[in-house]
């Protein structure tokens, strides 16, 4: 169900407008005219105000900046002739996007699954209080009394989960590092054959 447009148009006033300035010093600095800036944030306030729903935007000014980096390349794209300068400004943005790359998203994958393997393989006492403690949150005082063990109990296997965690991730970083190694080594060998 879509909010009432008066309510956009107040968030929009509200949490984007004072964002204005940061995004005007940013297509200065691709050296666009004054008019075309004036173009440009017109068209994304009403393509801001024109939202059905607002409660997904999480960041009103990265989500304002994204939508004016949307019309630009959108009239780039249509342009005849553009600016290599300019591409390349918008490239290596002054407003970075906190949004991660696919890249970047696969690879804290990969390292969230190494972790939570390594939870895994914890021995159960140390990793029930591992997960109770550094997870979860709970202090130690809560734990034990929990579990029926001392607080010495709980530190020390809390430590002990830690260093072992740290250690499987030393010897998986080492075993990845060697591994690429053999393939790069064996592709470089393939190539002199």
């Amino acid at each position: 169900m879509s909010i009432d447009r008066k309510t956009i148009v107040n968030w929009v006033a509200r949490e984007v407008m004072p964002h204005e300035r940061r995004i005007r010093s940013w297509l200065r600095r691709l050296q666009i005219d004054r008019d075309e800036i004036d173009d440009l944030i017109q068209e994304a306030y009403c393509n801001l105000s024109g939202l059905d729903h607002i409660a997904y935007i999480a960041s009103p000014e990265r989500y304002f900046f994204l939508t004016v980096k949307n019309i630009l390349n959108d009239k780039y794209r249509r342009a005849k002739v553009v600016r290599i300068e300019t591409m390349a400004e918008m490239d290596s943005l002054g407003l970075a996007c906190d949004e991660p790359s696919p890249e970047q998203i696969i690879s804290d994958r990969r390292e969230w699954e190494t972790v939570a393997r390594c939870i895994r393989d914890l021995p159960a006492r140390c990793r029930r209080i591992f997960e109770l403690r550094k997870v979860h949150g709970l202090s130690q005082k809560h734990i034990a009394k929990a579990l029926r063990i001392s607080e010495s109990t709980v530190e020390n296997e809390g430590v002990k989960g830690m260093r072992l965690i740290l250690q499987a991730l030393r010897n998986d970083d080492e075993t990845g590092a060697s591994h690429t190694r053999m393939k790069y080594d064996a592709y470089r060998n393939s190539r002199r054959n």
